[in-house]
């Protein structure tokens, strides 16, 4: 069989390479959307990916086509879909069965039992996993319902996003004129702050400047720089508290002002004092930038670190690089914080969540549930 992809500005156009190429007995196996081209996530061309086969060989005999399929062949045969749904009852049986043998450790009956410990995988802190489960048992208690692990998972999904609710609104604010955004090296703050600033351009129609002070680390104003002529704004560098405070005088004509600090080590107390003497309450907004990949005790512990900033929101980056996404309630609901968005790639400004409680459930619970 000879297979091809194709990509055309339309599906008629990629239609008519195909037929030219393959002809009129080729079929169809795939076609999807792609974004080509641009630069740092702008200008973006949308195309047609389409890919065909022709199968040149004569169709086999009656006899060949009549044989039956061995058993690696039917579970071949098998949707992907239906694969992951019949692994995934496979792995609650077996957890279902370990349950059983080890009554003495479970905390709750074996179904509540198996959605708690879905939230310790996730990594979810055990008094606030405990919490949750409490309540889904305290209202499916007297359900009419039969009970089974989807609907339990599914009122977990619920009251997680009730918990969530509960909190201050999620979401970024522009209530003040200047955003500073604080956190240790390496969770991805400067291109977070594009995208921000992107958004804030593109659909929100702000004027914005930007200021650096990570003086620190080799390249950091350059990539910030970089970014402020793509998004034609204005930067100041500020090496000093007095060049900091200059450049906000600079751009007080301007709608908001996003103030890329160093990346340093959060235990180092001379830069969280540094970063303390940079802050005026009554003008100033500061987030927390947090990294999805860095060890649930640890973002913990940078938080704690950050208290004397005030801090009330947090954003959480590399959504991408991780499969776990319980630090988000462990933050949100153990320290009583607003989530103000989740970043999750590298595209500007693609590639920014909003942080809304059912986007949080889903990526704990998962989509079926």
């Amino acid at each position: 069989m000879k297979v091809k992809k194709y990509v055309a500005p339309s599906m008629p156009e990629a239609m008519n390479l195909i037929r030219k190429d393959l002809g009129s007995e080729a079929v169809i196996l795939h076609s999807k959307e792609v974004v080509q081209g641009g630069f740092f996530g702008f200008f973006k061309k949308k195309n047609i990916e389409v890919v065909a086969a022709i199968d040149p060989q004569p169709l086999p005999s009656r006899k060949t086509q009549s044989a039956k399929p061995t058993v690696h062949e039917k579970i071949q045969l098998r949707p992907k879909n239906e694969d992951r749904e019949l692994l995934y009852e496979i792995k609650n049986l077996k957890k279902m069965f370990e349950l059983q043998t080890r009554p003495e450790h479970q905390k709750f009956p074996s179904l509540y039992q198996l959605a708690y410990e879905h939230l310790l995988d996730q990594e979810v802190g055990k008094n606030i996993a405990e919490e949750i489960i409490q309540q889904v048992i305290d209202e499916t208690d007297n359900s009419e319902k039969d009970l089974d692990l989807d609907l339990i998972m599914g009122e977990v999904k619920s009251v997680i996003e009730r918990k969530l609710n509960d909190q201050r609104s999620h979401g970024m604010k522009y209530d003040k004129k200047v955003i500073q955004f604080v956190g240790p090296t390496g969770v991805g703050k400067t291109t977070t702050i594009a995208k921000i600033a992107a958004k804030m351009i593109l659909d929100d129609q702000k004027k914005v400047a930007f200021i650096t002070a990570d003086t620190y680390r080799i390249g950091a104003v350059e990539q910030l720089k970089t970014y402020a002529r793509i998004l034609n704004v204005p930067v100041e560098v500020a090496y000093t508290i007095g060049d900091y405070h200059q450049a906000i005088e600079k751009f007080s004509c301007y709608d908001a002002i996003l103030v890329d600090t160093a990346g340093r080590n959060y235990r180092d107390k001379q830069y969280i004092e540094e970063l303390t003497s940079m802050m005026d309450m009554e003008m100033m907004k500061t987030y927390l930038v947090l990294s999805l990949t860095t060890k649930p005790k640890d973002i913990t512990e940078i938080y704690d670190q950050f208290q004397h900033l005030s801090i009330r929101d947090v954003i959480f980056t590399k959504l991408d690089e991780t499969s776990q996404y319980g630090t988000m309630l462990n933050i949100s609901l153990g320290r009583q914080v607003n989530i103000a968005c989740i970043a999750n790639g590298q595209d500007v400004p693609e590639d920014l969540m909003l942080a809304k409680p059912e986007n949080i459930s889903k990526l704990l619970v998962g989509d079926g549930k």
